[in-house]
């Protein structure tokens, strides 16, 4: 079971008058970070908001949007009356003096600084409650999109470790071919030298056992099929989080490719380790994907 780092969720709901909606997006990153636009009734709790994100979503970059619109009539207005009415003392003794009509003094004096403001607006805790569930049904919503996406990523993965499993099988018949065509080539060398009766042949089996036994990649081999079925194993276990572990892994298979590699001293042998590097590197760039 894998998990994508890339996914989009999607909740809403309507709490009391209020219309809530969340949106998360997310893009691969190797630790959490949130990018969040919050209306101002949810800024004393953007840190929870995080905290709640991070334990579900646990890595990537997030771009996180909460709306929250009044449904209904417009957002309750409250009026200072006592400065109206300061106001309008003032007002009316200037128009009285100047001789002047009142029949504008009303909507000039609403007009006038902090007598009509917004009433404040304070979140009550049980709105916050519910407004925390519908953040985390997007959050939920993101994990399915992330394991569908995983799905796809576990596929891909597979086959190129199995593809890697395959072409290590294709060595095998090569390899008792390889150290015989050694023997062949240091023994044509030697005669071309020295001459065929001219040097110790016991002497020339013991190096060329020596020189065989450091070129030998049996350990290799069996490390490297290891390492595959590790890989195997790690993307069938419970758990979202196993990106990094599964890097890690791609890690110790290069190394023993890359070992196999310069023992092989085989030009058909060479070919297939290309072969394999082609696909630990696909592999690599899809693990970058991963939760």
């Amino acid at each position: 079971m894998l998990y994508s780092m890339t996914g989009f969720g999607r909740a809403e709901a309507t709490i009391n008058d209020r219309q809530v909606v969340v949106e998360i997006k997310s893009l691969n990153g190797k630790q959490f970070d949130a990018a969040t636009k919050l209306p101002p009734i949810l800024r004393s709790y953007e840190l929870d908001i995080r905290n709640m994100l991070n334990a579900q979503l646990m890595r990537g970059t997030l771009d996180v949007t909460v709306s929250i619109r009044q449904e209904g009539a417009s957002k309750p207005m409250t009026v200072n009356t006592g400065l109206a009415v300061f106001y309008y003392n003032s007002m009316k003794q200037i128009a009285d003096q100047l001789g002047l009509a009142q029949e504008q003094v009303l909507p000039t004096l609403m007009r006038m600084p902090e007598v009509v403001a917004p009433e404040q607006d304070l979140l009550a805790e049980a709105e916050w409650l519910e407004i925390k569930k519908v953040i985390e049904t997007a959050a939920n919503d993101l994990m399915a999109h992330r394991k569908h996406e995983g799905d796809a990523l576990y596929k891909d993965l597979n086959k190129r470790i199995q593809n890697i499993e395959g072409l290590l099988q294709d060595i095998l018949p090569l390899e008792a071919q390889r150290t015989e065509k050694i023997r062949a080539r240091v023994q044509q060398s030697m005669n071309e030298m020295v001459g065929k009766e001219n040097y110790d042949k016991n002497r020339f089996e013991q190096e060329m056992i020596y020189y065989i036994e450091r070129m030998d990649f049996s350990e290799e081999k069996t490390r490297l099929s290891q390492h595959c079925s590790y890989f195997h194993d790690t993307t069938t276990k419970e758990g979202a989080s196993k990106g990094k572990v599964l890097g890690f892994i791609l890690q110790e298979i290069g190394r023993e490719i890359n070992t196999l590699g310069s023992k092989a001293n085989d030009a058909a042998i060479q070919q297939i380790v290309i072969h394999m590097k082609d696909e630990l590197e696909k592999a690599k760039e899809q693990v970058l994907n991963i939760l």
